[in-house]
C-alpha cells in the first residue's frame, strides 16, 4: 500500500527538480524540448502497450472505448477552462504579457498529476510490482513541464519560494492520489482496474497531444518526431521483457 504512495511521489518528484533547475539554471530550450519529446514517446507507449493492451480480454471493449474517450474529453474540457482562466501558457518558458493565473496553473498541474498518480496506485493492485516504464514515463515528462513553466513563472515575477511551494504541494498530492487509488480500488472487480486505466490513457494521450508535443516541436524542430518514436519503441521493449 505504502509503495503506491512512495512511487506516486517519486514519479512527481521531477516536478520539484525541474522547478529548481528552471529557477536557478539556464538550460537550452532545445535540450528541454528533446527531453519533453522523449517523455512524450514513453507516455504514448505506456498508455498504449501497458494501460490499453492489458485490458484486452479482461474488460468489455465498449467500456474501454467509452472510458478512453471520456478521459480524453475530461482533460480537454479542463484544458479549455484553464485556457480561459489564463493558464494556457502554464507549460511554456515564455513570458505571458497578461501574466499567468496562479489558480489556473495550479489547477492545470493537478489535472495532469492526479490521474497519473491514481493510475500508479492502481497498477500495484494484483501484481504488487513497480511499473517501471510507466513511472519512468511520468517522471521524465514531468521534468521539462516544471522546468519550462517555472521559467515562465519566474519571468512573470513569481518568487522562487512561491514556485517551489506550488510544485512541492503537487508532489504531496500526487503521493496521496496514488495511495487513494490503491486503497479505494483494491476491492473492486479486476475489470475496474483496466477501465480506469483506459480513462487515464485517454487523458494522458490528450495531454501530450495538446501540450507537450506542440511545444517540443516548436522548440526542437522536426527531429523531435524521431526522439518521440525512440521513446515509444523503448516503452514497447520494456513492456515486453
Amino acid at each position: 500500500m505504502y509503495q503506491a504512495a512512495l512511487w506516486g511521489g517519486i514519479a512527481s518528484l521531477s516536478l520539484f527538480l525541474g522547478a529548481l533547475m528552471g529557477i536557478y539554471l539556464k538550460i537550452p530550450k532545445k535540450i528541454t524540448a528533446f527531453i519533453m519529446a522523449f517523455g512524450t514517446g514513453l507516455i504514448i507507449g505506456s498508455a498504449t502497450f501497458d494501460l490499453l493492451s492489458e485490458a484486452k480480454g479482461n474488460a468489455d471493449i465498449l467500456q474501454i472505448t467509452a472510458m478512453f474517450l471520456f478521459g480524453a474529453g475530461i482533460f480537454t474540457l479542463f484544458e479549455l477552462w484553464i485556457s480561459k482562466k489564463g493558464g494556457s501558457q502554464r507549460k511554456r518558458s515564455k513570458k505571458n504579457p497578461h501574466n499567468h493565473s496562479g489558480l489556473a496553473i495550479y489547477t492545470g498541474t493537478l489535472m495532469d498529476a492526479i490521474p497519473e498518480s491514481i493510475i500508479i496506485g492502481v497498477s500495484f493492485l494484483g501484481s504488487q510490482s513497480v511499473q517501471w516504464v510507466f513511472i519512468a514515463a511520468i517522471f521524465i515528462s514531468n521534468f521539462p513541464e516544471a522546468l519550462s513553466s517555472s521559467i515562465g513563472l519566474k519571468l512573470d515575477n513569481y518568487s522562487p519560494k512561491k514556485i517551489l511551494t506550488l510544485w512541492g504541494s503537487v508532489v504531496i498530492i500526487s503521493s496521496l492520489s496514488a495511495l487513494a487509488g490503491y486503497i479505494f480500488l483494491r476491492n473492486a472487480p479486476e475489470s475496474t482496474e483496466f477501465i480506469i486505466g483506459a480513462f487515464g490513457a485517454g487523458g494522458l494521450l490528450a495531454m501530450v497531444s495538446s501540450t507537450m508535443l506542440p511545444e517540443a516541436f516548436e522548440e526542437g524542430g522536426p527531429v523531435v518526431g524521431f526522439i518521440s518514436s525512440l521513446g515509444i519503441i523503448i516503452s514497447y521493449i520494456f513492456t515486453n521483457l
